[in-house]
């Protein structure tokens, strides 16, 4: 393979072949002591592992001018298909989070957990402790297909615990098949002829860039199905899940001033039976390893990959590898995206309670503690504990008798559900600073106090319980979906943020640049007339993003080409 011509890929391409399928030399940097960090090729390659090099930002200056090096922690990322989890496990989970990060738990919007805060020397232990406890952090980040999500609540019916089934299945099978984890982290021997290892789906360097799949079952998209690479849209027949739509190219970061990276909505390329879908997904994995761009990472997602081929192009590239043709899409209809909170009782008759967790953060503050309302319920509920992709937190299949003592417990911690806006309840924030290295402005913490003053608008016109689409990231990466908000913002820099409007309520449109990089102030300024008009001249039942786009404040895009960022 000394033919290669390395100038013609980026340097991670090179990183990942050199790395023996992911070892290079994390091993050896685990043991340095002189540092809080890794190499610099292994924090492209401990990615692979769930683990992301960051330091405290907030310290930055300060550390500089003592001539100390950066204040370097490692954020881990746990992978758990549908973020289904026992009581047991989210115990772990917390205890983790108290002895070796920052005392927090992050739910992510990939229905996983993040772990902020771990300093180097801890990480083995935290990593083994995380797989004793039978969950895992490999894939969860890293050129390669990540947690697969679908809403799993078996007690919301048959079709959720099948769904949850094939989600399982799908991450199972595309996981990396490398021993490097087991090595490093877990302290398996070294195979014999180690450096043989062997990945039949991904092949010596991985994919291009990262993979994500989700699944959903109509009416809800809960996880944004268009915004994946590989979606799967159950469709049910007779009381079963029949099949699967199948939708190709999502995907939502892009980078400021590079018009040739935008957002993209998945498109729906056919339909395939339920023992069809593990085929389906192995070889649109594929496709994208050998079609991929590996030159610039920037263009390297799938959806790069199928607007430079053409969607019939690509479709032809699969049928190739597949055994079998899709057939031809069935009708499914949406009525909304993001949880619906509360009690629900199953067809079991068991109870499910859905959380709002602000920002996905559990943590306890003045007399709102919900960390330790939940560490409690954790040792005696007789249910599950299932992450949702909108960062919040399902307590499933709780008995009546375990439901009455939740309610107490939530009630002495100040935990007790309260009335809180349809904006907020339906808000998502990436983290952003102080941590991610990524960030430009915040998101997590300060997406709830700008909610706290557009409420003040919102009851002003009537409009408090009203359910809008809000979320905010630090950067346009897309990690907190921005793109298909109602109303939606991209960091800029610190204290400034693109504004923008009209994605829909159903998580299929994107929306557009209504204001560049505004203040707190013009934001509030902006929204205020356009509350009002909502508020007077909507038609019945219409969404807050159908309406800017019929009054033509914004006008959306039709392909993510068109996307302004």
């Amino acid at each position: 393979m000394s033919n290669i011509d390395w100038s013609t890929l980026s340097e991670v391409e090179k990183i990942k072949y050199d790395s023996n399928y992911l070892r290079g030399s994390i091993a050896e940097g685990l043991k340095d002591e002189v540092t809080g960090a890794i190499a610099l090729n292994d924090r492209q390659l401990s990615k692979f592992h769930g683990i992301y090099q960051q330091h405290d930002r907030d310290l930055e200056r300060e550390r500089k001018q003592q001539l100390l090096e950066p204040a370097y922690s490692f954020l881990i990322r746990v992978r758990m298909p549908g973020g289904l989890l026992t009581p047991a496990q989210w115990l772990r989970m917390d205890e983790l989070s108290e002895q070796y990060a920052n005392g927090t738990l992050k739910l992510t919007t990939r229905q996983a957990f993040q772990l902020h805060g771990v300093l180097k020397r801890n990480l083995k232990t935290t990593i083994q402790e995380i797989n004793h406890s039978l969950l895992d952090t490999i894939a969860a980040c890293g050129d390669v297909n990540r947690n697969v999500m679908c809403h799993p609540n078996p007690s919301e019916s048959v079709l959720h615990q099948q769904l949850y089934e094939t989600a399982r299945a799908i991450s199972e099978h595309l996981a990396p098949k490398t021993s490097a984890y087991h090595e490093i982290w877990l302290d398996k021997k070294l195979i014999a002829g180690g450096e043989k290892d062997f990945e039949p789906i991904y092949g010596r360097t991985y994919l291009p860039r990262k993979f994500k799949i989700g699944l959903v079952l109509p009416p809800y998209n809960d996880c944004d199905v268009f915004s994946q690479d590989l979606g799967f849209i159950a469709i049910v027949d007779d009381g079963k899940i029949a099949g699967y739509n199948v939708v190709l190219g999502g995907g939502l970061g892009s980078t400021f001033g590079i018009r040739e990276t935008y957002p993209r909505l998945g498109t729906v390329i056919g339909y395939c039976a339920p023992d069809q879908v593990i085929e389906v997904a192995e070889k649109v994995v594929v496709v994208q390893r050998n079609e991929g761009n590996r030159k610039d990472r920037k263009l390297a997602r799938l959806k790069y990959t199928i607007d430079r081929l053409g969607i019939e192009g690509f479709v032809a590239l699969l049928h190739e590898q597949l055994s079998f043709q899709l057939q031809a899409a069935r009708s499914f209809q949406f009525l909304r995206n993001g949880d619906r909170y509360g009690w629900r009782k199953g067809p079991d008759g068991l109870w499910n309670l859905t959380l709002f967790v602000e920002g996905g953060r559990v943590k306890d503050r003045d007399n709102f503690r919900l960390k330790s309302a939940l560490r409690e319920i954790a040792t005696f509920h007789d249910g599950h504990f299932i992450l949702t992709g909108n960062q919040n937190l399902i307590l499933a299949n709780a008995s009546p008798a375990t439901k009455s003592k939740i309610n107490h417990l939530l009630l002495i911690h100040g935990v007790k559900p309260q009335e809180i806006s349809g904006l907020r309840s339906n808000s998502i924030a990436c983290v952003a600073l102080n941590t991610c290295g990524l960030a430009f402005a915040e998101a997590e913490r300060y997406l709830p106090a700008l909610i706290d003053k557009l409420e003040v608008l919102l009851n002003e016109y009537g409009l408090f319980k009203d359910e809008m689409v809000i979320r905010m990231t630090g950067c346009p990466n897309g990690c907190g979906r921005p793109s298909l908000a109602e109303i939606g913002f991209i960091g800029k820099s610190p204290g400034h943020y693109n504004l923008y409007l009209g994605g829909n309520f159903t998580g299929s449109r994107l929306n557009a640049l209504y204001r560049e990089n505004i203040t707190e102030t013009e934001i509030l300024d902006a929204l205020k007339p356009i509350f009002a008009d909502y508020a007077a001249n909507r038609g019945k039942g219409e969404h807050f993003g159908d309406f800017v786009v019929r009054k033509n404040y914004v006008k959306t895009p039709d392909e993510g080409r068109e996307f302004v960022h």
